[in-house]
């Protein structure tokens, strides 16, 4: 099965401005977009799973800890799971690939963070496809101190 993988972009300053671009992001399977926006930082929100639907997960504003777990039983699903953790910030450029099979959740780093979600799915087929675990199911919400 595929894993959740970052596809990296850049930025490029002149004296006009700031573009932030990834230009090894495709539109071919986008079938529709939303957006979330938190108001404060620590925000949590998760566990959201869908068997067939495939995310992309872009930050627009602020930083977020984004997770996605492997679901292996889809009524009992394995709490000890490897939690695939990605720290996404508007300050460089990426789109996180979160494929069908995986329950995907994040948190909030700064506060009034926007996330742009893209789906592979109508809302329809979403909604037919949608799973829903405990916020703390799997937990991997605190940020690390190095």
């Amino acid at each position: 099965m595929a894993q959740p993988r970052l596809i990296e972009g850049g930025l490029t300053v002149d004296d006009r401005g700031e573009t932030g671009f990834v230009n090894d992001f495709h539109f071919d399977r986008i079938k529709r977009f939303y957006v979330i926006t938190d108001h404060r930082q620590g925000s949590v929100r998760a566990w959201h799973a869908h068997r067939r639907e495939e995310k992309y997960v872009v930050v627009v504003r602020g930083a977020a800890l984004i997770a996605a777990v492997e679901i292996d039983n889809w009524k009992h699903p394995s709490p000890e799971a490897k939690v695939y953790r990605f720290a996404l910030s508007e300050k460089k450029p990426a789109v996180l690939y979160i494929p069908g099979g995986y329950a995907n959740g994040f948190m909030s780093l700064t506060p009034g963070t926007k996330l742009m979600f893209f789906s592979s799915l109508t809302l329809q087929e979403s909604l037919e496809d949608d799973i829903r675990y405990e916020a703390r199911y799997w937990n991997p919400w605190q940020v690390i101190e190095r």
